[in-house]
């Protein structure tokens, strides 16, 4: 069961990346962010022992390559029919500082909700609230 404010299209793609693209233990995880243009961007994760980054991230960088420099709603899909997963503690922070306003699509016992980033953050540092001021 979804919430009316799931973005169903995104889910959808991020579902079948992670169905298609994802192989073995290197990528287990697609993520899927729609623009504020509409547009949906994908990417998949890059394990490696060192730390590689998540879907999430991947998607940041590529939706910059592509030049989509503002995500409304990101979601994270896990391979093996795994469903939705929310985003780990690192890609909460990264995301809340390049998107303060980006709706993240999460599992809960209710079904899928899109809320907003800075809710799986509670009374965190904002990075960009803490920038001096640049004179014009």
């Amino acid at each position: 069961m979804h919430t009316p404010n799931v973005d169903e299209e995104l889910v959808a793609v991020a579902t079948e990346v992670a169905r298609t693209r994802c192989r073995g233990d290197n990528h287990t995880m697609a993520a899927a962010a729609r623009a504020t243009d509409g547009r949906i961007v994908t990417g998949v994760n890059a394990y490696h022992f060192t730390g590689g980054p998540c879907a999430e991230l991947v998607v940041v960088g590529t939706a910059a390559a592509q030049g989509a420099y503002d995500l409304r709603t990101i979601v994270a899909v896990g391979d093996r029919a795994r469903g939705v997963v929310p985003p780990c503690g690192r890609c909460r922070v990264a995301l809340l500082d390049y998107f303060p306003a980006l709706k993240v699509v999460v599992p809960t016992p209710a079904g899928l909700r899109a809320v907003p980033v800075a809710d799986l953050l509670p009374h965190t540092y904002v990075w960009a609230d803490h920038q001096p001021d640049t004179p014009s």
